[in-house]
């Protein structure tokens, strides 16, 4: 399961990270409103715990904006204000429940277990095909032309983003976001390092890169 906590209280957000990476969660991190909504809008979490009051924009204005872009990520919306008008128009603005400030992390992991059961996301397809290259999540596999490629774990998440956005640009940033983590600092050229890594395993014999360079954008795997 992948969670994004939006919350500006920085020991808060920390804790509640914590506490949900014990529970073998992936945790991202945002502590203010423009962050947080560009980390929702990019998709792939299971659940999103969202402040209301937030620096830059708030918590409603966030739940407004994601469900306008059709984003339908469960949201649990935290705020320290407990008037019936509150909770009401965070649920308006597109929240799917609401929790009160201070609250027991027991009460939290259950809501959030709760959203996510109820939430019917499409199942990701296991094998990933484009033209003779094929990617087996299962069997943590990768063939070109019939033949196994040994790819590093890292070479295998990078390929597995590319083809799963196959045709449309992905960026550097978002590459380092869903490959290395929000949290990681890699030196130097390493995205573009592991691009020309992943070129000599799969261009053997190919015209043309099966990986392209959009220059100054980032990478795109032709579908």
């Amino acid at each position: 399961m992948r969670l994004l906590v939006v919350e500006d209280e920085r020991r808060l957000a920390e804790l509640i990270a914590r506490r949900f990476r014990s529970e073998h969660y992936e945790v991202d991190l945002a502590y203010e409103g423009d962050d947080g909504l560009v980390r929702a809008r990019s998709g792939g979490y299971d659940a999103i715990v969202l402040d209301r009051m937030l620096p830059g924009i708030d918590g409603i204005e966030i739940c407004r904006r994601l469900r306008c872009a059709k984003v339908e990520t469960p949201i649990l919306m935290l705020t320290a204000r407990r008037e019936l008008q509150e909770r009401v128009e965070g649920l308006d603005a597109g929240a799917d429940d609401y929790l009160g400030k201070p609250f027991a992390f027991s009460e939290l992991l259950a809501r959030v277990r709760a959203l996510t059961r109820r939430a019917e996301r499409p199942l990701l397809p296991n094998v990933l095909q484009i033209a003779d290259l094929s990617l087996d999540m299962q069997r943590h596999r990768v063939e070109l032309a019939g033949a196994e490629v040994e790819l590093s774990p890292r070479e295998f998440a990078l390929l597995e983003y590319l083809m799963r956005n196959a045709g449309q640009v992905v960026t550097r940033e978002q590459i380092l976001d869903r490959v290395w983590g929000y949290d990681a600092e890699p030196e130097g050229n390493v995205i573009d390092l592991y691009i020309h890594y992943l070129r000599r395993k799969l261009d053997v014999a190919r015209p043309e890169p099966l990986i392209k360079t959009v220059r100054g954008v980032g990478y795109m795997i032709r579908a």
